[in-house]
């Protein structure tokens, strides 16, 4: 592994365009043409050469690009004991499109007894070629927040304070079985937090009879009871995400409503913003960042669009944010990933590696890295 240490100056959210390989194969295995075997055998051998592709940009660090999943969230809950992917009535909204109509509901006690995504993570560490290899899972609020009270059983969780410490319980165990799986690099990916910025996504949850500012209460006591017990060489990382689906968004509005109790309180090791809009507000809010090791990992580069930034801009943003924390408390990633489902955003494979190359170029250039 890489000496130095996670988050990195240059660091990547996590997914990756698909290659046209695997959505062929994907197809064929639509199609029965394809056992689950050859599939993994043509994910395994895209895996490698993504790796092998990040590295060559100059990382430390190294996802499997989520090349196993159709989308960054229902996957890895559809592996979890108590929850079951459904077809919804209709698509996730964004703005001006709809994802395909998938979601996860919770019918049974929640529960870990093993997740197919262990193994996903031995293969990403087995061929890391000395970089970091990092885990990307959903936050635990994400399986709560969208659909509220009526995503959980009433059967089987008639008290909700009951679902939310079953939920930070199962958490426990799923940040322990990544570490006895050797990962010391995990980041939860979460929607919800962007969304309690909007006040559209506000309004919408109060239609539905709830509070948002109970329930950020709340997802921020599930989190922190998530990672008590923490491995101390573990680090933990909270990508704050304002909707990623064909380059476009869903929420928008700065992190002011939150920022307080969010980065002030919630005991992660990174925070992962986006920073590659105005949808996300001024750097004011990061004043809420403790001081000492945790750190503000700004996403100043798009992965909505292949335009590459300009490498001078981005360093006064970051020297900018650097007026509300520290420089030595910044990073710098692309603002999410590439493919948060496997449609994947508005850009080619070579316009993603050069984005990457110029956070590494970025990066190097302001922390000397």
């Amino acid at each position: 592994m890489s000496t130095l240490t996670a988050p990195f100056r240059a660091d990547v959210v996590g997914s990756l365009l698909r290659p046209a390989s695997i959505k062929q194969a994907r197809l064929e295995r639509q199609a029965g043409e394809l056992d689950s075997k050859a599939l993994r055998e043509v994910e395994n051998d895209a895996i490698e050469r993504a790796v092998k592709s990040q590295c060559q940009c100059g990382l430390h660090v190294v996802t499997d690009g989520e090349f196993r999943r159709a989308w960054w969230h229902f996957d890895f809950f559809e592996g979890l004991d108590g929850v079951e992917g459904v077809d919804a009535d209709q698509g996730i909204q964004f703005n001006g499109i709809q994802t395909k109509s998938r979601s996860v509901k919770v019918t049974g006690k929640l529960g870990f007894t093993d997740h197919p995504m262990l193994e996903d993570f031995k293969y990403l560490a087995s061929i890391s070629h000395g970089a970091t290899p990092k885990m990307t899972i959903p936050s635990p609020s994400v399986l709560h927040f969208r659909s509220g009270r009526d995503a959980v059983s009433r059967e089987v969780y008639p008290a909700i304070e009951d679902f939310f410490a079953d939920l930070a319980k199962v958490y426990r165990q799923i940040i322990q079985a990544f570490y006895n799986a050797g990962c010391r690099y995990l980041q939860l990916d979460d929607t919800v937090w962007a969304y309690l910025c909007s006040d559209a996504q506000r309004q919408l949850v109060i239609e539905r009879g709830e509070d948002p500012d109970e329930l950020a209460g709340i997802y921020a006591r599930t989190l922190n009871k998530a990672l008590e017990g923490k491995p101390s060489d573990l680090v933990v990382g909270l990508h704050v995400c304002r909707g990623n689906f064909r380059s476009t968004w869903i929420s928008e509005g700065g992190y002011e409503p939150v920022a307080e109790l969010l980065f002030g309180s919630v005991n992660v090791d990174a925070f992962f913003l986006e920073y590659d809009s105005d949808r996300a507000g001024d750097f004011a809010p990061l004043r809420f960042i403790k001081p000492g090791h945790q750190k503000a990992v700004l996403g100043l580069v798009t992965t909505k669009s292949g335009e590459l930034e300009d490498p001078d801009a981005i360093k006064a943003r970051i020297h900018e944010a650097a007026q509300y924390v520290p420089l030595e408390q910044l990073c710098l990633s692309t603002q999410c990933g590439f493919a948060s489902t496997e449609e994947g955003n508005s850009l080619s494979e070579d316009e993603q590696q050069a984005k990457l190359e110029l956070v590494v170029q970025i990066a190097r250039d302001v922390w000397g890295e």
